[in-house]
């Protein structure tokens, strides 16, 4: 916990100072478009972090991509953002709603071991589908929901969408 509050903090006085990009990469997340998604967070990813970051156990990884990802969408003020958020039968990497457009979001994130990050993103929709992560979304009335399948491997990371 003390790791993500620390990726948070650091992320979000980078975030500041480079608004415009950050604005365009939460806007990709809104607009359902996964390319711009990836090639801008691979692009931060490469900007930023070191392998050596990511130098933890096998399950502390995706921890750390969760945490640069909050700290990221964190900059979006009017997006209710809630972090393993209990929905449906488990809890979700990352819930977003944007109440002013009826708008919710789902993301699973998986650490990737192996170069075959697509079958870490398809996992992670798997996963979406299988514990009905959407739910509270639908609970809560939002009109279009998105749901993302994140697959970060050292400072790259491959997106897929739900169809």
């Amino acid at each position: 916990m003390i790791f993500t509050e620390q990726i948070l903090d650091w992320f979000q006085k980078e975030a500041r100072e480079d608004a415009p990009a950050l604005d365009a990469f939460c806007e990709a997340f809104r607009q359902g478009d996964p390319a711009s998604i990836e090639r801008q967070f691979t692009s931060y990813l490469k900007k930023t972090i070191s392998i050596r970051d990511t130098a933890v156990r096998r399950e502390r990884k995706e921890n750390f991509y969760h945490g640069i990802l909050l700290g990221l969408l964190s900059s979006q003020r009017s997006w209710v953002i809630s972090s393993n958020a209990e929905s449906g039968a488990g809890y979700s990497d990352i819930l977003i709603e944007i109440p002013d457009e009826n708008t919710g979001i789902v993301i699973e994130l998986k650490y990737s071991e192996s170069r075959n990050m697509e079958a870490a993103c398809q996992k992670a929709l798997e996963q979406i589908e299988e514990k009905n992560y959407a739910e509270r979304l639908m609970e809560d009335d939002m009109d279009t929901i998105f749901k993302y399948g994140i697959a970060c491997r050292r400072n790259a990371c491959m997106v897929r969408m739900a169809e």
